[in-house]
């Protein structure tokens, strides 16, 4: 069992300094996508703060039951991710990995139904791309609905990246690379980067789906 324990590196005095120091980084990476996102979330207030109806009229157009099915996708994503957390912290790779996976599996499903939305958007005339038809009432729902593309395919790139990481350590735990308890922090690493993403979706969902 010591020997799956993680090896304990200069210049920390125990365990528990290290796994520290390990999180330190992640949660300043964390920070800088909370910056980029934040910067995002004040552009959407400040312009449905300045076009409130316009804003509203454009929400209305929003498929609500994909992103409600979207949203209830990644809450159970994220139900699985912590319960791998918690199974690795114990060292029962199994359920890690299995879960790490659905999660995965989860998230290609999300993108699944993002892109036949942008698809259906397309066809009604509301995604604003370079040779579309719009069907626009003002230049203000315009406005919205280029936040709107930018926020959910920046989100979507990122949810990207997360399932190739589910992906990577699911196999690294299956394929026993990463032997636990030992990468238990690693695992976490992974799982933290996976909550953000679901939170920064949790309220992307009401701010642009459910403006009222």
């Amino acid at each position: 069992m010591t020997e799956d324990l993680p090896r304990l590196k200069e210049p920390y005095s125990t365990r528990g300094q290290q796994r520290e120091a390990d999180m330190l980084g992640v949660y300043l990476f964390l920070a800088s996508e909370i910056m980029l996102f934040g910067g995002l979330f004040a552009v959407i207030f400040i312009a449905h703060f300045l076009h409130p109806e316009e804003f509203v009229a454009a929400s209305k157009k929003m498929h609500v039951a994909i992103g409600t099915a979207n949203t209830m996708i990644l809450l159970t994503s994220s139900a699985l991710v912590a319960i791998a957390v918690k199974a690795a912290r114990a060292g029962h790779a199994r359920p890690v990995w299995r879960c790490l996976a659905l999660s995965a599996l989860l998230g290609v499903a999300f993108l699944g139904l993002k892109a036949y939305e942008y698809w259906s958007e397309y066809q009604d005339g509301l995604l604003p791309l370079p040779g579309a038809r719009t069907d626009f009432t003002s230049p203000r729902e315009h406005l919205f609905m280029n936040i709107y593309l930018i926020a959910t395919s920046l989100h979507a790139l990122h949810l990207t990246i997360g399932i190739v990481v589910l992906s990577l350590f699911a196999w690294l735990v299956r394929s026993r690379r990463v032997k636990l308890p030992a990468g238990a922090t690693a695992t976490e690493t992974a799982a933290t980067y996976w909550h953000l993403v679901d939170i920064i979706w949790i309220f992307l969902f009401p701010v642009l789906y459910l403006a009222r």
